[in-house]
């Protein structure tokens, strides 16, 4: 990483040099970036999670340009023409695009105009008209009348492609267009001829336009949704005349006669090469703006969804709700495994149901219900209520409705089979309903995210891009959370910082072998587990019963020897001092500050003695859906209770208990301007609602949180 490199990162976001260098240091020696964030804030001076993914994209697009500034030098240094100048440019040119440019006149190119007419031996007429100093261009160009150039006027079109192809690869003009791209393109959309009835959906961009670097994500990707479909022709446009203007200004310097040649060649370079060029150049880069938008609202959704409230270690009887194949339901202990699986029919068979349902009750003192927010929902929890309401001793009993979105996909997933090998799909989603009650991020890392249901026009996004944003998230929730060592499934170890899912597998064949963690170190003994791994993940793994105290915190095993000095100091031991908070009052950092620990770190052990391996997520609450269960329920300015499923750039969607979600739209959602729906709901989040509009027939739903 050179000088230059580490000040360009340090400027754009706006961090100190110091913090950039050794951040990068951290990242080359193979630290994930939850650990730096928790572990290493001395080193970066307290940058969070954010700041160091920042720093880890930047750099990998910087390392990404070295790699293809060596093949551009080695490409032009076979060809013979490197020069210490041309070394110099590519050297100070930081990212692809600009070395692309640097490039572009030594690249291989396929048979061009401009190449045929340098083989036709045009090349020095180009550059005399190009210079425009000559007067009598017409006799000069006769001079280069031969067997392949038949007249005057092919001579002087043959200059003029060699003309035009030099403009289009000068750095100069394509920064100028790029420009006026960037400022002043309009993107024009129009329907297909003969595709109105097949891209209905499409209606609001048959004939539409707006200016390019304005558009919204949603709307772009909208739009290119249309194109890729076939029902959209997409441009996008600018003055075509003022780009010639701008072009002249810099090229048209010379005797009128030249001067009229060079004037063609720019008007054909601006149209047939430039244009085109960047006009994709142009649309790529607000594909990329687009994707990230949207990537940015799927992650933010994620990592809202993963980090709802759970109900925690509590013996749950969970449905998937059904109507003619009935309700499949299973018990699960407090730690999530199977205990009993049947089928009820709460909705043809009440009577028989309700008494199966009291005995399950009785038998494995269940504490909590979860229903499948799927078909039937509704009925199926009206039926519990009301079975629950006729036996008191089970008035404690909390009934939640939980969203199904992707536990089908979940079912029929190599890591259900793996789990349930000799139970059906049915089960196996009931048994993944349950389980995202009592914990969500567990059960949900087991999926790929985006089958569970948040985000927006995740399909149209770079998917390379998408995966590696969201495996970040997960990674950073689970870090955060901490992880039960002895009952974490492989999927949820593999998100473990320095884990991932070889060593992962490796973890639950050593605990199925060897029986439950006794102390952290005991992960040494994990076969690929060295010390490096152990370095990344110890301190987010959690041992509850451990021996050692420390091991069922956030506090490091390499800081366990300040925490020792900590309690010997008080006289006391390291139980006592974690159980008693007065104790830990007593602590004055600052004693224990050295080289190696600063106040950050040792305030940050001091916090978690405080509530070991404490939870960050918040306790769940009670929630029941209003007095509606179909969308023919509803009637305007009817106010409801209702659940934020997913949230978009344009508003947010929620579940009002009629199988139909409904949109709030962002000039809904308060009583004063907002840009980002953010500011007002997270995902999850309970909200009352106001009906504004019910179409049924397209089943759509309008809300409002506007005097709701």
């Amino acid at each position: 990483m050179t000088a230059v490199q580490i000040q360009y990162i340090s400027e754009n976001l706006k961090l100190r040099a110091s913090q950039i260098k050794n951040t990068i240091k951290l990242l080359e020696d193979g630290a994930t970036v939850p650990f730096i964030a928790r572990y290493r804030k001395e080193v970066t001076e307290n940058l969070d999670e954010v700041e160091i993914l920042d720093i880890k994209k930047l750099f990998e697009k910087l390392i990404e340009a070295d790699k293809r500034r060596e093949a551009i030098l080695k490409s032009i240094e076979e060809q013979g023409k490197l020069t210490p100048e041309l070394i110099l440019k590519l050297k100070n040119a930081l990212f692809t695009n600009e070395l692309e440019d640097i490039y572009l006149p030594y690249k291989q190119k396929k048979k061009t105009r401009a190449t045929v007419a340098i083989e036709n031996g045009l090349e020095p007429l180009a550059k005399v008209i190009f210079s425009q100093k000559e007067r009598n261009i017409e006799a000069l160009a006769g001079k280069y009348i031969n067997e392949k150039v038949k007249s005057v006027a092919e001579a002087l079109s043959g200059a003029r492609d060699i003309m035009a192809e030099w403009i289009n690869e000068d750095i100069i003009a394509r920064n100028k267009i790029r420009l006026i791209f960037e400022k002043s393109g309009i993107l024009t959309s129009k329907l297909k001829k003969g595709k109105e009835k097949e891209g209905e959906k499409y209606t609001d961009y048959f004939d539409y336009s707006e200016t390019a670097k304005t558009i919204p994500s949603h709307r772009y990707l909208a739009i290119k949704r249309g194109e890729d479909e076939g029902f959209l022709k997409v441009s996008i446009d600018v003055e075509t005349d003022y780009a010639i203007d701008i072009l002249e200004r810099v090229y048209l310097q010379g005797l009128p006669e030249p001067k009229i040649q060079v004037g063609l060649a720019i008007e054909d370079s601006l149209k047939r090469l430039l244009l085109p060029s960047l006009e994709k150049e142009y649309d790529n880069k607000l594909k990329e703006k687009a994707d990230l938008a949207a990537i940015q609202i799927f992650t933010g959704n994620l990592r809202q969804l993963l980090l709802s409230a759970p109900l925690g270690q509590k013996r749950v009887l969970s449905i998937d709700p059904g109507i003619r194949t009935g309700c499949k339901t299973v018990v699960l202990n407090e730690m999530g495994d199977l205990l009993a699986d049947l089928i009820l029919f709460p909705q043809t068979k009440q009577q028989e149901s309700a008494a199966i349902l009291r005995s399950l009750l009785e038998k494995h003192k269940i504490e909590a219900i979860a229903i499948g927010n799927g078909t039937a929902s509704r009925e199926t929890e009206q039926f519990i209520k009301s079975t629950l309401a006729s036996l008191p001793e089970f008035k404690n009993v909390m009934v939640v409705v939980v969203s199904e979105q992707g536990a089908s996909i979940y079912s029929a997933s190599d890591i259900a089979r793996e789990e349930f090998p000799n139970k059906d799909l049915t089960v196996r989603g009931a048994v993944s309903i349950g389980r995202r009650l009592m914990d969500p991020l567990a059960e949900l890392v087991k999926l790929d995210p985006k089958s569970i249901g948040v985000g927006q026009y995740q399909h149209d996004v770079d998917q390379k891009q998408l995966k590696e944003s969201l495996d970040v998230v997960v990674e950073s929730c689970v870090n955060l959370v901490g992880v039960e060592l002895n009952t974490a499934s492989k999927s949820l170890l593999s998100y473990v910082s320095g884990i991932g899912p070889s060593i992962a597998q490796n973890i639950i064949e050593y605990r199925q072998k060897n029986g439950k963690f006794k102390a952290r170190k005991e992960l040494k003994l994990v076969p690929r587990l060295g010390d490096k791994a152990f370095e990344q993940a110890a301190g987010f793994l959690r041992i509850h019963g451990a021996e050692n105290p420390l091991d069922n915190s956030a506090v490091h095993p390499e800081s366990y020897h300040i925490v020792e000095r900590m309690a010997k100091n008080l006289n006391t031991n390291l139980k006592k001092l974690v159980a008693d908070e007065n104790l830990q009052q007593s602590i004055d950092p600052k004693a224990y500050v050295s080289p190696e620990i600063g106040l950050l770190t040792l305030n940050d052990i001091l916090k978690e003695l405080k509530k070991p391996g404490r939870d960050p997520r918040e306790q769940l609450e009670s929630f029941e859906f209003g007095n509606v269960s179909d969308i023919k329920d509803l009637t305007t300015n009817m106010v409801l209770p209702g659940i934020v499923t997913n949230i978009t750039a344009f508003g947010c969607f929620v579940d009002i208990g009629v199988h139909q979600d409904g949109l709030v739209h962002l000039s809904n959602m308060a009583n004063r301007f907002i840009k980002d729906p953010n500011e007002v709901v997270k995902v999850h989040q309970k909200v009352s609602v106001k009906v504004i509009e019910v179409d049924i027939q397209r089943k759509r739903i309008a809300l409002s949180m506007k005097d709701a």
